[in-house]
């Protein structure tokens, strides 16, 4: 009886960690993701259980209570359960929830990071989250807090990194942009770039301005999910 849970990073299959992939293929339960490559799912066992509880804004396939005691009532069965993640768990992945109810339930539990895509995802398509002379400092935010919440924590307006990376936020895009702008340390010529479907095949950069990337992103049908890269090390590669 165990719960694994597994990072799987953000998008390209060949990114799992070998740790990672060991627990995909020693699995008797596999509990993934929407974000998570399908691909990776050819190297489960024959035997092992496939359940799918993606997430995508306004179609949650199930809830988080539910996913949570899927996790406890195949665990209490004996068997070793694989919680497939996008990314790594840890970040905006839900993992600190559910590690807490096994917990609650005494079920042991290990984690196994993965490639977090807030920072794969920009290097892949060529921007460096931090640059010498250029960016020293990055701050990662969801774009998407959670609806029950009392009061909001992300403050984009209040963000000084050098580099923001907003994660889950193209679908509120525009009312980012003008929180963005608010800082004094940004204007309408700070560099922007929206990627989607980072690391695969069908990866979409789309550069501009916090003035602009609003009107290019209709006209590009950008749609989420993605990463948005807020900063000058969006075209620092570019220079050269």
């Amino acid at each position: 009886m165990k719960v694994i849970l597994v990072g799987a990073g953000p998008g390209d299959e060949e990114l799992i960690t070998l740790k990672g992939l060991k627990a995909i293929q020693n699995a008797d339960v596999i509990v993934y993701d929407d974000l998570v490559g399908k691909g990776l799912l050819k190297y489960a066992k024959e035997s092992a259980e496939l359940i799918y509880v993606g997430k995508r804004k306004g179609k949650h396939s199930h809830k988080q209570e539910e996913i949570n005691k899927i996790l406890v009532e195949k665990a209490k069965e004996g068997k070793i359960v694989v919680r497939l993640k996008g990314g790594d768990p840890f970040v905006f992945g839900r993992g600190g929830e559910e590690i807490l109810e096994l917990k609650k339930h005494d079920i042991p539990y290990e984690v196994i990071p993965g490639i977090t895509s807030a920072i794969a995802v920009p290097e892949v398509a060529g921007i460096p989250v931090t640059h010498r002379k250029v960016a020293t400092s990055f701050t990662v935010v969801t774009g998407h807090e959670a609806e029950d919440k009392e009061h909001q924590q992300v403050k984009l307006s209040e963000l000084n990194a050098d580099t923001i990376i907003i994660l889950m936020g193209i679908t509120n895009l525009e009312k980012h942009v003008k929180e963005l702008l608010k800082n004094p340390k940004r204007n309408e010529n700070t560099p922007v770039a929206i990627i989607t479907d980072g690391t695969t095949e069908k990866q979409k950069v789309v550069k501009g301005t916090l003035g602009n990337i609003v009107e290019k992103a209709k006209e590009h049908d950008i749609k989420p999910p993605g990463v948005i890269v807020v900063g000058e090390v969006v075209n620092v590669l570019d220079k050269f």
